[in-house]
């Protein structure tokens, strides 16, 4: 069982949190409350995300950020990392788990092709992107709470990969307004809207409605593709997961709702609703099955999953109890994590055009 070990490494931690406290509140808060055994790995984790996030948003024209996080995971990986305390907390982590570095290596690529203005012309090009800055997210967290076998993980990557597609659906003014579009360029040349031209002066379409509808098509089918996955997980994270994900699926249903116009307004999703969704996933959480016969997993996140064969951290998993006391409250970390994620992003964006 992983566990970390009080000793010298405690400090770097309590850095960690510190630096949660000050420029992540919402996210430390949350993250209080999940459970004892992964709590402190995940704000390790996260510590290290920021900062690596942050590294290259705000790079300078002549600086190399990729290079120098490239250097600080070498570093973190031999067991030698530099004077972070973000880096040396990341380097318990990727000891006491054995977490593989091809997830954050994935991640930073996703932060380098947001700093690049790269464009996106098919929905695979989507998924890459996904994949990358959510479907990563979905796998180290994945890892952390135990299953660590590829199906599982495929199915991690995946839900993140959904909940990334419900991001871009919601946030198409936002990312507009920043000169930037994650919509499939070739579904919006299909309904009848020129990407370049509809930047100069981003307004609701009927056009931008279909290709926003279909991109919830395709999230939606991602998030019931990925479902099995979560009775994979150990007992106490199944109802937060499923939370989660029935809470970000719920932002799609209430985008619906609202005549498909994610340009001129963010869909939010009410406390009533969202208190509905967390009951409903206490009950339901219990049900859910593995799949007998698994699904091809999505072409995108395939390089995430299949490094992993260890099928026997799942399995000692599954007779496992674990007291699930704060369910609410651990829903609550998940959901602000990937809310957290999306803010600093658009943040970030808005930060390089002021």
């Amino acid at each position: 069982m992983f566990q970390f070990k009080p000793a010298s490494n405690t400090a770097n931690l309590e850095a960690c949190v510190a630096m949660m406290k000050g420029g992540s509140k919402t996210f430390f808060a949350a993250s209080r409350l999940l459970p004892p055994r992964i709590r402190k790995a995940s704000i390790a984790l996260y510590a290290f995300c920021r900062v690596a996030d942050d590294l290259v948003d705000e790079a300078q024209p002549g600086q190399a950020p990729l290079d120098v996080l490239r250097e600080r995971l070498d570093a973190i990986y031999a067991g030698t990392p530099q004077d972070h305390v973000e880096d040396q907390a990341l380097s318990m982590v990727v000891q006491q788990y054995e977490l593989p570095r091809h997830f954050l290596d994935a991640l930073i690529e996703g932060f380098a092709w947001d700093a690049k203005g790269r464009t996106y012309n098919s929905i695979e090009d989507v998924h890459d992107y996904a994949a990358r800055v959510a479907g990563s997210v979905g796998a180290m967290m994945c890892w952390i709470m135990g299953p660590q076998n590829t199906e599982t993980l495929e199915r991690a990557c995946e839900l993140g990969v959904a909940m990334q597609l419900t991001n871009i659906a919601r946030d198409v003014g936002a990312d507009a307004a920043l000169g930037r579009i994650y919509l499939p360029r070739r579904w919006l040349i299909e309904a009848g809207v020129q990407p370049e031209v509809w930047l100069k002066n981003p307004k609701i379409t009927a056009g931008i409605k279909i290709v926003v509808a279909r991109l919830l098509e395709e999230a939606d089918r991602l998030y019931k593709q990925a479902q099995p996955g979560i009775a994979a997980l150990p007992p106490d994270c199944r109802s937060a997961i499923l939370a989660a994900s029935m809470i970000y699926r719920e932002i799609g249903v209430q985008l619906k709702r609202d005549g498909l116009d994610s340009v001129s307004t963010r869909t939010v999703v009410s406390t009533t609703r969202k208190l509905v969704l967390l009951a409903s996933a206490w009950t339901q959480a219990a049900w859910i099955r593995t799949a007998e016969s698994p699904p091809l997993p999505l072409q995108a996140i395939q390089f995430l999953a299949l490094h992993n064969q260890n099928t026997q951290a799942s399995a000692q998993w599954a007779g496992a109890y674990f007291p699930n006391r704060a369910m609410p409250q651990r829903v609550a970390w998940v959901f602000d994590l990937l809310e957290r994620r999306e803010n600093e992003r658009l943040q970030g964006r808005q930060r390089l055009h002021s």
